[in-house]
């Protein structure tokens, strides 16, 4: 017997669906489904590291919608289905496993930390993906196109306050830009929130790597 999502109402239904089309666009990680009284937040990867040694910074897309207050779940999916049903949705047969689902972002405290256009976003963002286009050759590789993207999306940018750029990649492409807006960014630790009106990008440092430094503990006699 299949199992179905069921929302507030039909416009959340599709404000759903849109947000797992855009998501499917950007990754194959898929979409973290998590419903608990009555509010259901969706959760996506634009980026997230590949392996022990890569410093890609995770950076997730979220937006939380009102959902059946007895649904219940935490599921990452790839695709959601209608129903006949208009505020009901039919969820896969099997779930994913995605690494980043296992990062959870802290509850708080935020600290606010900066503002930043909307604009300023979307510019930064078109930059990238013209920096991407310029620097793919016909013929590379999927660790070739990966490692491009990491470089470009992951490096700090002035114009965002040091914020790694993928963070304007995240809004542009799961459509939270829309005309002007100031956009508050806040902080908890390693974790940076952007909150836009129609959603958050939320930005983890890469892992620190490496060997550390050794430590003196003693002599042995």
């Amino acid at each position: 017997m299949p199992h179905h999502l069921l929302l507030a109402d039909a416009d959340t239904a599709k404000d759903v669906l849109t947000f797992v089309g855009r998501a499917a666009r950007i990754s194959d990680e898929g979409v973290r489904l998590q419903a608990t009284g009555g509010v259901l937040a969706l959760t996506t990867a634009a980026l997230a590291p590949h392996g022990l040694f890569d410093q890609t910074p995770t950076i997730l897309a979220m937006r939380i919608v009102h959902a059946d207050p007895e649904l219940e779940c935490d599921v990452v999916v790839d695709q959601l289905t209608q129903t006949d049903g208009p505020d009901r949705l039919t969820l896969p047969d099997t779930g994913l496993s995605p690494a980043w689902a296992g990062i959870a972002p802290p509850r708080g405290p935020w600290e606010r930390s900066a503002v930043l256009d909307a604009s300023t976003l979307a510019r930064r963002a078109q930059w990238g993906i013209s920096a991407v286009a310029r620097g793919a050759t016909p013929g590379a590789g999927e660790e070739a196109v990966r490692g491009l993207r990491a470089a470009i999306w992951g490096e700090p940018d002035e114009e965002l306050e040091g914020l790694p750029r993928g963070v304007a990649f995240a809004a542009d492409a799961m459509g939270f830009i829309s005309g002007e807006e100031q956009v508050s960014v806040t902080r908890s630790g390693r974790w940076t929130r952007l909150a836009f009106r129609r959603g958050h990008v939320l930005s983890r440092g890469p892992v620190a790597s490496g060997l550390t430094s050794v430590r003196q503990t003693g002599v042995l006699d």
